[in-house]
Parts: C-alpha cells; sequence; structure tokens
C-alpha cells in the first residue's frame, strides 16, 4: 500500500513552506551583513550582526541611550 495522494501532497507543501522560510531568513541575514559593512569603516575586526545580551546594569536601570 502507498501513500495516500493527499499525505503526499501536504508533505511536499510544507517541504515547500520550508524552503521559503530557510531562503527568507537567509535572505535577511545577507541584508544585516550589508548594512553593517555599509555602516563600518574599513576594519580588521569582523562586523557582529547579533546583540549582546543585556548587562546587570541594562537590568537594574533599563535601557539607556548609548554615546
Amino acid at each position: 500500500m502507498g501513500i495516500p495522494n493527499k499525505t503526499v501532497m501536504k508533505n511536499e507543501a510544507l517541504d515547500e513552506k520550508k524552503k521559503r522560510d530557510e531562503t527568507a531568513k537567509r535572505e535577511r541575514l545577507e541584508r544585516s551583513l550589508e548594512e553593517g559593512l555599509e555602516n563600518t569603516f574599513p576594519a580588521s575586526d569582523p562586523i557582529n550582526v547579533t546583540q549582546p545580551p543585556p548587562s546587570v546594569e541594562d537590568k537594574r536601570y533599563g535601557a539607556r541611550s548609548r554615546k
């Protein structure tokens, strides 16, 4: 007995959605990297796309604007 046609179609739809989600995630990361490169002076240090976790002071006093 084979797999019902509806199940095969549902699995194919889920695979397509997963591929679209992965592509969208990759494109967002690529845009973030490009923006980081455009906004930095050429230097030897690589850019950092992620935000660091809040420090103890941030948690205690709330987020403040950095100068």
